[in-house]
């Protein structure tokens, strides 16, 4: 399965493979358009699926309620058709929508929905994905051990099948979850691969983020010359791809190192810098650049200083506390509107079982009137040829209703496992088969010496009044 894009999104250095076609929100509603143009004029299902599923893509960057709504067409329709790519491709995308805000839970449950249904097809890229994404939910939730699980999954996927679209954001991701373990060899590993794995790309953003991982871990590991320079560097490479939410975390690190060393005055510098910058749209990173700032002011005695600060560091909390009740609101009203797109499913599907519960009686009623009025018309002088057929048609409207009933029994039993459902039906067969001749000769039998006596009688009665 092809990935369409990256969407970062960093509690950390998180690199997620998000389904994302552009950044642009204008260029969104434009694809959004133009794929409901094609949509209207699609002339089968299997389009139909596909167009959905990219639309509700396209849709999940700036109106999530049109995404989800857009999303479950699309896996409905997939069910229906048993579009199994479709079906995971839109299952993905509300997961996805279910991670950005916040919902993690129902993201987790929809991505190992995917995960089953990617399994089936045995995509390897779309697996290794999916097991990727199913690692930073457990991540986002700080269970840490449970993510390194699941990328240990891909990671093995990427290398035996050589994946390389995605081995940098398993080395990083996988980095990232042993930094935050505090196991910084291992994160020294995994971040050293991810850097050279960017430098062969010549992907400066990448590169900085790399380094600043490795930075970290050196930091931990107290190797304070190498870890100045991963900063700096990175700090350099940042810059250049204008990525100052990832440029917060590298200063603040480089901060926190000249802390440790007692360069205070450099501590103080590096932390006002991702301070300023984090001010462009970066709360949480504001918040942590305040609180370290506080407590310098509180090592150097400077207690005005520390106060004032720690007091920002309030406010910008409270802020970000009204951000997540927003977010929690968010994810009520998402949980909501699916509990409600499931009742309209279900309401839909019930109709469509009344319809074909319905059709089945009718044919039930239909067949044993067929062959009342083959009986009635045995009695009748008609062709033998017309009687034989209105015979064979009856017992044939019969066995396949038979057959009919059984199927939807024999692909419960199965899975709908295409080979054992023809091994059963097989079987079934050889003994319908046998019985439906056996049955249509005895029938055709009866009817027609029914025909020929009453035929018989009639032309001796006639010899009779002629005499």
């Amino acid at each position: 399965m092809e990935i369409f894009g990256k969407l970062r999104l960093r509690k950390g250095i998180f690199l997620s493979l998000f389904l994302l076609l552009s950044s642009s929100l204008f260029s969104q509603k434009t694809k959004l358009d133009s794929l409901g143009l094609l949509y209207n004029s699609a002339k089968d299902d299997t389009s139909r699926v596909e167009l959905l599923w990219r639309m509700a893509s396209a849709a999940s960057v700036y109106n999530p309620d049109t995404a989800f709504i857009l999303a479950f067409e699309s896996i409905s329709l997939a069910k229906d058709i048993k579009n199994i790519e479709g079906q995971a491709r839109a299952t993905g995308i509300m997961a996805n929508i279910f991670m950005r805000i916040g919902n993690y839970p129902k993201a987790l449950e929809l991505n190992i929905e995917k995960l089953k249904l990617v399994e089936k097809n045995k995509e390897k890229l779309n697996l290794a994905s999916v097991l990727i994404n199913i690692g930073i939910v457990y991540a986002l939730q700080e269970e840490y051990q449970k993510a390194l699980t699941y990328y240990k999954r891909a990671d093995s996927i990427i290398k035996l099948y050589n994946l390389e679209s995605i081995s940098y954001n398993i080395a990083l991701n996988t980095g990232d979850t042993y930094d935050r373990l505090n196991q910084s060899e291992n994160a020294f590993t995994y971040f050293n691969r991810s850097l050279e794995i960017a430098r062969k790309d010549e992907d400066g953003d990448l590169i900085g983020t790399s380094l600043t991982g490795i930075g970290h871990s050196y930091r931990k590991l107290e190797k304070y010359t190498e870890a100045t320079n991963a900063y700096l560097e990175a700090i350099k490479y940042l810059q250049a791809a204008y990525d100052y939410e990832m440029l917060c975390e590298t200063t603040l690190g480089l901060a926190k190192l000249f802390r440790t060393t007692g360069k205070k005055d450099s501590a103080r510098y590096y932390a006002n810098f991702s301070m300023t910058i984090a001010k462009t749209g970066f709360p949480t990173k504001e918040m942590e650049a305040a609180i370290f700032l506080s407590d310098h002011y509180k090592k150097i005695r400077k207690f005005d200083s520390a106060f004032a600060y720690i007091d920002y560091a309030r406010q910008l909390n409270d802020s970000i506390n009204s951000k997540n009740n927003i977010r929690k609101s968010q994810i009520i009203s998402s949980n909501e509107q699916i509990r409600q797109l499931e009742l309209a499913a279900l309401h839909i599907k019930e109709k469509k079982d009344r319809s074909t519960q319905l059709q089945l009686l009718l044919i039930a009623v239909f067949i044993p009137m067929l062959f009342m009025l083959t009986l009635l018309l045995s009695r009748v002088i008609l062709s033998v040829r017309l009687i034989r057929l209105l015979g064979i048609i009856s017992l044939l409207f019969f066995f396949e209703y038979l057959t009919l009933l059984i199927h939807p029994t024999v692909a419960n039993i199965t899975h709908h496992t295409p080979i054992y459902e023809i091994i059963i039906l097989v079987v079934l067969a050889a003994f319908i088969i046998p019985v439906h001749h056996k049955l249509e000769h005895w029938m055709i039998h009866k009817l027609l010496h029914r025909h020929i006596a009453k035929h018989k009688k009639e032309v001796e009665e006639n010899e009779t009044v002629e005499a």
